[in-house]
């Protein structure tokens, strides 16, 4: 492998290596048919084989139950915002979210337009520090379903156990799906999009329970109808094909290395070396209140800001990339996601206690 830096990006997030090499090769020749991946047609034998075999194995891997369909759509993640409640709610209908974080914060916003929006709790007075525990809010008998963001890029918060409610959950795992196991069935809607845990951005995976689909009020557009996407096998229109076939690789990827249950185990490791950093000395401040810290997007503060930009700049100099907070709050912020190698946070933590050694 050659000389590469730590990317820490919260996404476009790095990729595991030996995908990117495959992808390489079969964008030029696709299995040696003479043709690139991204030239072939969507209706092809050879792509519908990539298509299906990535279905497949996400299924594997999460277990998802046969009355749910797996749909590869485009839009982004932020599209879900608003199809989510185009396609549930109308007529009076009434969805609950969780505020906590801006993408959420978002997805209410998008909400409001199609339904009764019931906001159970919100962490926005406190920084969005931490996500509520289930004696923190209730949920109205009436509501279609409780929406929430599973993971909290901005903020390095995590609902280390999901929500416990009669209510259907929906939710944006955008930067955790694949992260740790999940009872699919628990779900009426999963969605995420891919270039945070997944392969490059271009694809958001919806899963979603097969009773739902017939659910859409008559005048949803039928592009924006979950349906219209399910019937068609994700063929609809042309999909995002290389993002499609990049997720299928990470997928086997992800295989490779013993599965979801293995990989949290990883991802725990790494996750625990950066905390364990962080919390030695009072020279690095987590932003996240200890039980509610996210093991992909680790939020930490210096004494000031001069030296949180000293700190950014020389980690790039010395390789490590990626490790300015949002804007929205500043800042610090390291994003390990599953293709991050753990090689990469251990390099972090000597530089982190070189610097604060230096500067502290």
């Amino acid at each position: 492998m050659p000389e590469r830096i730590y990317n820490f990006s919260p996404g476009p997030a790095t990729l595991p290596y030996p995908v990117l090499q495959e992808a390489a090769s079969d964008i030029v020749n696709f299995h040696d048919k003479g043709i690139g991946l991204i030239e072939l047609s969507h209706r092809s034998k050879e792509f519908m084989a990539v298509a299906e075999e990535t279905e497949l194995l996400i299924r594997e891997l999460l277990q998802v139950p046969d009355n749910y369909k797996v749909l590869f759509l485009q839009g982004g993640a932020s599209s879900q915002f608003f199809m989510i409640p185009m396609n549930l709610l109308g007529n009076g209908k009434k969805g609950t979210y969780i505020n906590t974080g801006t993408w959420s914060k978002k997805a209410i916003k998008e909400a409001k337009l199609f339904g009764d929006i019931d906001v159970a709790y919100s962490s926005e007075n406190a920084t969005f520090n931490h996500v509520p525990n289930d004696e923190e809010y209730t949920v109205d008998s009436a509501s279609e379903y409780l929406y929430f963001v599973s993971n909290n890029t901005i903020y390095g918060t995590q609902f280390a156990r999901m929500p416990n409610a009669d209510t259907m959950l929906v939710s944006d795992m955008s930067s955790d799906i694949l992260s740790r196991p999940v009872d699919v069935s628990r779900f009426g809607i999963i969605f995420a999009g891919a270039q945070k845990n997944m392969g490059p951005a271009g694809v958001t995976v919806v899963i979603i329970r097969d009773d739902l689909l017939d659910r859409s009020p008559v005048d949803v557009p039928t592009m924006l109808r979950y349906k219209t996407h399910a019937d068609k096998g994700s063929m609809f229109n042309t999909p995002p094909c290389f993002a499609i076939y990049c997720v299928g690789r990470v997928m086997n990827w992800l295989r490779k290395q013993g599965g979801i249950a293995a990989m949290e185990t990883i991802n725990r490791r790494k996750a625990e070396m950066l905390y364990k950093a962080i919390d030695s000395t009072d020279f690095f401040r987590g932003h996240a209140k200890k039980d509610s810290r996210s093991l992909m997007n680790i939020t930490f503060n210096l004494p000031t800001p001069e030296l949180e930009a000293q700190f950014i700049s020389e980690a790039a100099t010395a390789g490590f990339d990626g490790l300015k907070g949002h804007r929205s709050i500043g800042g610090c912020r390291a994003s390990i996601y599953n293709a991050f190698p753990e090689e990469g946070v251990v390099k972090l933590v000597d530089f982190m206690a070189d610097f604060a050694k230096k500067n502290g």
